[in-house]
């Protein structure tokens, strides 16, 4: 089987194949025990590369001179974060802020309509994450291939525009398949997750596809909520913050993906939880600090606005091997 994107697709998908017979603890034990060793390891990556804070080509600004851009994602995996939404979505109104929320189609739960309008209706946006959230959706072209007209049908009946898969895989030529403005599946830089080749940019920018087709890449700039707060149990918002205004600093993208399924509103914490608090706490520091100074936006919203101009991948910056993403490699099948 051939290898995309300098990821281990064969150990992946073994990973995955195994993982329901793995206890949560035990997988969770020795993820954080992995954790450590990268994070020492990528000290000066992670959370901030340097390298990624070059614009790339064609770049044009934000709107209305905004310095950066502020997006708001969530990605609920499973009932417990499916009964949060709504909690969710009222703190973030509270707060002046709106958000993303991407729905798994097909397995552990049904998004129920009500839910996605009630959403809809109160200015969020609705996206698809994966199919199955399994892991399974990149193991073959032939798998993608049977899997892309299913998400188009969901993001037809859902009004939807974007796309995020599961556990961040992603391959940038197979996407072409599927009817999106915008893709959210990859990230400046992230040495803990299962595919951790970056794109080395917390800028959004255009993949190009045949005929004049294509479709926006939003990269995740800031570290998930699940990253922080359960893998490394970090117990303060200090990182967060220290990358936004890293990123406000280059007038980047600050894109941040929070998953209501880890997020406590009781403000208990466990080992598979972590107070919302944390999470308010970070908005109130937004809104405080660049509240005049940003475009708070949904990510469709940023797409749009990347589409007027299409900036290229700035592959001149990036050693990283996703940058061969444009490649002209043949899928496996």
């Amino acid at each position: 089987m051939k290898r995309f994107d300098g990821s281990g697709t064969m150990l992946r998908n073994i990973y995955y194949l195994v993982k329901p017979a793995i206890p949560w603890s035990v997988r969770l034990a020795l993820r954080r025990f992995l954790a450590r060793g990268l994070r020492r390891r990528f000290r000066g990556s992670w959370p901030i590369n340097e390298a990624a804070g070059r614009p790339p080509e064609g770049w044009q600004g934000w709107p209305d001179g905004k310095e950066f851009a502020f997006v708001l994602t969530h990605d609920i995996e499973g009932k417990r974060g499916l009964e949060r939404c709504r909690g969710l979505a009222e703190m973030e109104m509270g707060l002046d802020f709106r958000s993303s929320f991407n729905f798994v189609p097909e397995g552990e739960y049904a998004a129920p309509e009500p839910l996605r309008a009630f959403l809809s209706e109160h200015g969020f946006e609705v996206g698809v994450h994966d199919l199955h959230h399994d892991g399974k959706l990149y193991r073959s072209w032939k798998t993608f291939k049977n899997a892309a007209p299913k998400i188009n049908h969901y993001l037809k009946s859902w009004g939807a525009v974007g796309f995020r898969s599961g556990f961040m895989l992603h391959n940038l030529r197979w996407l072409q398949d599927l009817d999106i403005l915008y893709d959210a599946s990859t990230f400046d830089t992230d040495p803990f997750e299962p595919q951790p080749t970056g794109m080395n940019t917390i800028f959004p920018f255009w993949v190009p596809g045949n005929d004049c087709t294509g479709y926006v890449e939003l990269p995740t700039t800031l570290p998930q909520d699940s990253t922080l707060f359960i893998l490394l149990q970090e117990t303060t918002i200090d990182v967060w913050k220290g990358k936004l205004d890293w990123v406000a600093a280059h007038g980047g993208l600050a894109l941040v993906n929070v998953h209501p399924d880890y997020m406590n509103f009781d403000r208990r914490r466990s080992s598979s939880e972590y107070g919302a608090d944390l999470y308010k706490g970070f908005l109130e520091y937004v809104a405080h600090r660049y509240g005049k100074k940003c475009w708070f936006a949904l990510p469709r919203d940023v797409a749009k606005y990347v589409c007027q101009n299409k900036p290229t991948f700035p592959e001149r910056t990036s050693p990283s091997p996703s940058a061969s993403y444009l490649r002209t490699e043949q899928p496996d099948g």
